[in-house]
């Protein structure tokens, strides 16, 4: 099974800053710097999460079905990797890699397609959040 020091390994040759926030976490900073990637080492699994957007405290869950929708879409027709959800108020797209059979160009993949999903559809999903409403 693979090691966290294996795991450190995989991000310097990815040659992205990886800086540990915790034991067994670390946040992956990218070139351009517009999305971290949080990886967390939890055998049997690696854990890779992004937060795409925060949802609005206020707003029925009624006023964002366009939103949940269009999340549901993207997970059956555009991912290759992971999967959209809602965790504590939030968007997010995460995934789930097995250490067992880990190696370099899996978790690189997952990675980059994370992190490219994310990029590309925000614009769309922040369109189908509701803005509050001024007085």
């Amino acid at each position: 099974m693979m090691s966290r020091e294996d795991l450190e390994s995989y991000f310097i040759r990815m040659d992205v800053e990886a800086e540990e926030v915790e034991e067994n976490m670390w946040v992956l900073h990218g070139e351009d710097g517009s999305v971290d990637v949080v990886v967390t080492y939890a055998p049997p699994v690696a854990l890779l999460r992004i937060k795409v957007m925060d949802l609005p405290q206020d707003a029925p869950d009624t006023a964002l079905t366009g939103l949940f929708r269009k999340l549901l879409e993207l997970n059956a027709s555009d991912l290759v990797h992971g999967s959209y959800g809602i965790e504590q108020g939030s968007v997010a797209l995460s995934d789930a890699l097995e250490l067992e059979t880990l190696d370099f160009q899996e978790l690189r993949a997952s990675y980059e397609s994370i992190v490219f999903a994310a990029s590309s559809h925000t614009p769309d999903l922040a369109d189908l959040v509701p803005v509050a409403q001024k007085g």
